[in-house]
């Protein structure tokens, strides 16, 4: 931000209160240097409203991975996005997986520090079919029933710690080892740039988009993924048996899973997927069942301000 601007700060009115403690900190780098409102907001209604009070003013979002995609939908349903639009992150989340990718501190005292120093990076968007986006991550098959697997371990650990040290980050593996041990049967046939990769003959246990490179607070599901190169780093997982399931989950416990005899690794524009009823994780998100669904990537669809 080489010439601070005044900010609209967006946050969860229903943060608890180590959030309000750490937000408060990271409010008084920000006053430093310009004027700063604070909008709470805890339903679409409340940030549709913010959203447009906000003007001509930067939005900087404090909060995690789903407060992140929640204003951008937001914006995208208002048709207010586009390179010129600029959104700052004080990650206070949980897993807070984008800001990981992006290189912004998870302390949010420095993160604040960032934003205030920082430049501003164009940012990849994927839209699917229906006009739903993505920021970062969206997986289907086992990598969305370990969210649902583990939320409730999420929840239970979330209580421990703060900020980069948070347990319930691993709830996504403790979802992830569940799910390999019971995993969905799926037959799909997943399309990538128009070219079929895997068809319903062969079981998939998982399939994952990425914009990002990390779900569940830094599992490196999409490694090389880069928000702003105008890809989707796609990665198909098709373990036959017990044996080949578990060494998968050891791999992606470790971040070697693309080496596995039986994962495929693509980069695309767009991706379509299809066949037996499966459920989708999108930015945390899990909806479904779906037997059909496309994405592809908007490049440049907004911009963030990234640490220099």
């Amino acid at each position: 931000m080489p010439t601070p601007e005044p900010l609209l700060v967006i946050t969860n009115s229903d943060a608890g209160t180590a959030d309000d403690e750490a937000l408060e900190a990271a409010l008084g780098v920000l006053r430093g240097a310009t004027s700063v409102e604070v909008a709470a907001t805890s339903d679409p209604g409340e940030l549709d409203g913010a959203l447009h009070r906000a003007g001509s003013r930067q939005v900087v979002v404090a909060g995690g991975d789903g407060s992140l995609h929640a204003v951008i939908s937001a914006l995208h349903r208002r048709h207010e996005l586009g390179p010129d639009r600029v959104l700052g992150l004080i990650p206070l989340g949980t897993g807070n997986d984008f800001a990981r990718t992006l290189g912004i501190p998870l302390d949010p005292v420095e993160s604040a520090t960032s934003l205030v120093a920082g430049h501003v990076r164009p940012m990849d968007l994927l839209v699917d079919e229906v006009g739903e986006v993505v920021v970062n991550q969206v997986h289907l098959g086992a990598g969305a029933e370990a969210g649902k697997r583990g939320e409730p371990w999420k929840k239970r650990l979330g209580s421990v710690g703060v900020g980069p040290v948070n347990l319930g980050r691993l709830g996504y593996p403790i979802g992830a080892a569940l799910s390999a041990i019971d995993p969905p049967a799926l037959r799909l046939r997943v399309e990538v740039d128009g070219e079929v990769v895997t068809d319903v003959d062969h079981p998939v246990l998982m399939v994952a988009l990425g914009n990002g490179a990390t779900v569940g607070g830094g599992l490196e599901l999409t490694p090389d993924a880069d928000p702003g190169d105008g890809r989707i780093d796609v990665m198909i997982a098709r373990p036959k048996g017990s044996w080949s399931r578990l060494a998968y989950v050891a791999r992606l416990g470790i971040g070697t899973h693309a080496e596995h005899r039986d994962v495929v690794t693509r980069r695309a524009t767009t991706v379509t997927v299809s066949g037996t009823e499966f459920w989708c994780s999108a930015d945390g998100e899990i909806y479904g069942p779906e037997r059909h669904r496309s994405w592809r990537v908007e490049p440049s669809a907004y911009s963030m301000i990234v640490p220099a």
